[in-house]
């Protein structure tokens, strides 16, 4: 029993360390100042990162080397200010928050040690263990933001997250948050009311979905059902209709028609559209016709008059 006992508490352990402990905080950046150290590629991909979300945060670069990238970013972001020097401890004073974009894994962890005696929240790149926090990626439409955060342990399979959910999100969402939000100011009462109400007014498009997938199952079924029916019947033509049998006879009865059968047909036709388009002249037409064919007299007056009686 103890045995048992132990062994599921080791697997609640384990569940409780594979589950990803990081809060999700959204921080008003711009009302922070930002340190970043590193002018290189990982220092533009750390910069994109911020202003991409945050483009008035006050940030200040500093670097001995800084790539013409970041200066020509910079030109457009006033708060991007660039210190092209070596990182000093007198660096951090006035810092909110460091980001440490250099290749020098001792240096990075110097700097961190510096920023941690300061109490300043430090993110280092590439290296989870002496990051406070991520730079996760975002999926970003207007007023909504969805950050993805894999632990620090797949930056590249969060990256693939976010490239499904910015294409699978509709433009038009912001929109809706906007008239949401327009609603919900109009609506008195405390915060439950509001939501009570929200809810009776998003529950009708909810159902109005679910109701149109339900008409567009019915359709597939009942043209499933249409198509099996067809199928039923086509193998029953196939299978118990002799076909062949039908095909020879009515080949030998064609054989047997009149010569003239084909020219007498070609004249009602032709003979039929005159007279519907003029209301007269359907005599003259066959006859016409069928004289042109060499067809007797005798046979064009019964066939004309034979025609008319039953028209």
């Amino acid at each position: 029993m103890d045995n048992k006992l132990k062994t599921i508490s080791n697997t609640e352990k384990q569940l409780k360390q594979e589950k990803n402990p990081l809060f999700p905080v959204f921080l008003k950046l711009e009302q922070l100042d930002v340190l970043l150290v590193g002018g290189g590629k990982v220092g533009l991909e750390k910069l994109n990162a911020l202003i991409s979300n945050a483009p008035a945060t006050r940030i200040r670069l500093v670097a001995r080397e800084v790539s013409s990238e970041i200066t020509e970013l910079s030109k457009s972001y006033p708060g991007v200010s660039i210190i092209r020097k070596s990182f000093e401890p007198a660096d951090l004073h006035g810092a909110d928050i460091v980001v440490v974009a250099i290749n020098d894994k001792e240096q990075s962890r110097e700097i961190r040690n510096l920023a941690k005696a300061e109490k300043l929240l430090v993110n280092v790149a590439d290296t989870p263990d002496l990051c406070d926090f991520y730079l996760g990626s975002i999926v970003q439409k207007g007023s909504l933001k969805i950050a993805i955060s894999t632990n620090g342990k797949s930056p590249t399979a969060a990256k693939r997250i976010k490239e499904v959910l910015q294409q699978s999100m509709p433009d038009q969402l912001d929109e809706v948050i906007d008239n949401l939000q327009t609603i919900r100011n109009r609506l008195n009462g405390n915060f439950e009311y509001k939501v009570k109400k929200l809810n009776e007014l998003t529950q009708g498009l909810v159902d109005k979905d679910g109701a149109e997938r339900g008409k567009r199952w019915r359709r597939i079924a009942t043209y499933s059902l249409l198509g099996f029916a067809l199928m039923l019947i086509g193998h029953f033509i196939l299978s118990y209709l002799p076909l062949g049998q039908m095909a020879d006879d009515a080949t030998a009865y064609y054989k047997t028609l009149d010569k003239n059968f084909h020219w007498m047909l070609l004249a009602g036709f032709l003979a039929q559209l005159v007279d519907g388009a003029l209301g007269m002249g359907y005599g003259v037409t066959s006859a016409t016709i069928l004289l042109s064919a060499g067809v007797n007299l005798a046979s064009i007056s019964g066939s004309i008059h034979t025609a008319e009686m039953f028209a």
